[in-house]
């Protein structure tokens, strides 16, 4: 963490943070839920090659088959929550004295058995993952529902990620982003 980071985590009055890969690691076989993915769009007659596994749900969402694709994804993200690994920014999530959230492009439900898993959710007060809202990052809409949840103003946060796409949400949503 740079000098900066410390400055901006300290001025703010929230503090959101992305799951996975910020505050654990989710056990994924992605390579497994890609082609899985991949046979679903075939079947659909749907060329995957070579997508990645957002752009598949969204390549399946615009196919008709987004359900499927999502209960695919999220049933492989409850299982990587349960069976996650504890990252360091865990630890200082637990020593903030400011409100915290989480806002992940993860399922709802998979965020919340890896919040639980690692005895973070009682010191979470917001929790946006796919599906709370419409939209994902990077669209503004999950963060800036996370902090509205808070009850601050999105400039009085940081959005904390470890991703290209956390810190186009965070600039989008207009809060500060720190990288992991």
């Amino acid at each position: 963490m740079t000098r900066d980071d410390v400055a901006a985590a300290e001025s703010a009055a929230a503090v959101v943070y992305d799951l996975d890969g910020t505050l654990v690691d989710l056990v994924v076989d992605w390579a497994a839920v890609e082609r899985r993915l991949a046979d679903l769009l075939e079947r659909e007659g749907i060329d995957a090659d070579p997508l990645s596994a957002w752009e598949l749900l969204d390549a399946a969402e615009a196919a008709g088959v987004g359900e499927a694709a999502d209960d695919l994804i999220a049933a492989a993200e409850r299982d990587g929550a349960r069976a996650s690994d504890r990252l360091r920014r865990a630890d200082e999530l637990l020593a903030r004295e400011i409100p915290v959230g989480v806002c992940s492009l993860n399922r709802e439900d998979a965020v919340r058995i890896a919040l639980d898993a690692h005895d973070l959710a009682a010191h979470v007060e917001s929790v946006v993952g796919r599906g709370t809202v419409p939209e994902r990052k990077p669209h503004p809409r999950p963060l800036l529902a996370a902090v509205e949840a808070l009850g601050v103003a999105p400039e009085e946060v940081v959005f904390v990620g470890d991703s290209a796409r956390d810190e186009e949400t965070a600039e989008r949503a207009g809060t500060r982003f720190e990288w992991v």
